[in-house]
């Protein structure tokens, strides 16, 4: 298809991602999903710092974490996680 000629709408392409829900209670099933990317300090769950110039992520209860297709890790609050993504079965 030419996409020079005229005007065309687009929609973003999301990759899959894993997620696990955390609810304060579920550390032993986030490490078993996460390994050691993740961690409990003062009863926050933690993600692991990439660098020292990054503060480590912190997730709130409800939050998902995710892991994309670059193992890479991030919480994202339920509201937009439930909004933007869909259970593949």
């Amino acid at each position: 298809m030419d996409y020079t000629k005229e005007e065309h709408i687009f929609k973003k392409k999301s990759p899959f991602i894993a997620a696990i829900k955390w609810n304060g209670e579920n550390f032993d099933e986030i490490k078993k999903f996460a390994g050691e990317n993740v961690y409990l300090e003062n009863k926050e769950l933690k993600i692991k710092e990439f660098s020292n110039k990054e503060p480590a992520a912190v997730a709130f209860i409800g939050d998902y974490l995710l892991r994309n297709d670059r193992n890479q890790y991030c919480f994202l609050n339920s509201k937009f996680f439930e909004e933007n993504y869909e259970i593949v079965e």
